[in-house]
């Protein structure tokens, strides 16, 4: 029988050295511009101590992303570099991350430098005895277009999924390693994390982080080759809500 992903990235994770407090994953699609700068915003933040680490999952990149990568990770040991064989998408990268992750707590960003690791240490502040903090961008370095068809598609899915989340394509997310490991992901389904975890009994907080404009590379996903994809991946996760398992248990006895 063949090993699953999910089962070599824990077998690796326990080759590893003592867990962490703190992993932060992001999945890298043609990021060369970026990389640096993002490995240095990181260590600006969160400084020489060694109780973190930079999951750079490359998810089959054309450019220079996975050279840097290796080069960051020679450089830092506390860089640590996934590569794909071929494109997989967004939520393939974020889930091999996640599964590599030795950290207590997992966070998740996007390496284009839009979103600042420098909410972070508040987000991880907030977290509380909460299973997750996901971010909403107060004020977001888009232009009107992408700003009103991210309205939109927030106003859809809230209404299709019945949850409240203010900014599903916010990429900044602190989780518990347990709780988002508890959660089966499938294609597309990292814009609905905090719904499937507040489905699963985990207790989802939301907290404004800062949005800055791409100064490097290309955005991967425009308004009209993601809407349809993402109205699929809506009407699925709706469906799962309806088939979730329930017990209705009404008593538990043990002896002693």
């Amino acid at each position: 029988m063949p090993i699953l992903p999910s089962e070599f990235a824990a077998t690796v994770r326990s080759r590893l050295d003592r867990p962490i407090e703190l992993s932060l994953v992001a999945p890298v699609f043609d990021e060369e511009g970026n990389l640096e700068r993002l490995h240095a915003r990181v260590c600006e933040i969160f400084g020489a101590a060694r109780n973190w680490e930079l999951i750079l999952v490359d998810d089959g990149s054309r450019d220079r992303s996975p050279e840097l990568i290796r080069e960051l990770a020679r450089k830092d040991d506390r860089v640590f570099g996934v590569f794909f064989a071929k494109n997989c998408g967004q939520t393939a990268a974020t889930a091999a991350g996640i599964q590599f992750a030795r950290g207590k707590l997992i966070a998740t960003l996007d390496a284009d430098m839009q979103n600042d690791p420098v909410d972070l240490p508040t987000m991880i502040e907030k977290l509380g005895t909460n299973d997750a903090v996901v971010g909403y961008r107060l004020k977001r370095r888009d232009n009107f277009v992408r700003r009103v068809s991210s309205k939109l598609a927030n106003a859809v899915r809230n209404g299709l999924s019945q949850d409240t989340i203010r900014d599903t394509g916010c990429s900044l997310k602190v989780f518990r390693a347990e709780a988002i490991r508890a959660i089966p992901l499938f294609e597309g389904m990292h814009r609905f994390l905090p719904t499937l975890l507040r489905y699963h009994g985990f207790i989802v907080i939301e907290h404004p982080v800062s949005h800055h404009p791409r100064t490097a590379g290309i955005s991967k996903y425009g308004v009209m080759n993601r809407a349809w994809r993402a109205f699929k991946d809506l009407l699925a996760v709706r469906w799962m809500r309806t088939r979730m398992i329930r017990w209705p248990i009404a008593e538990v006895t043990r002896g002693e």
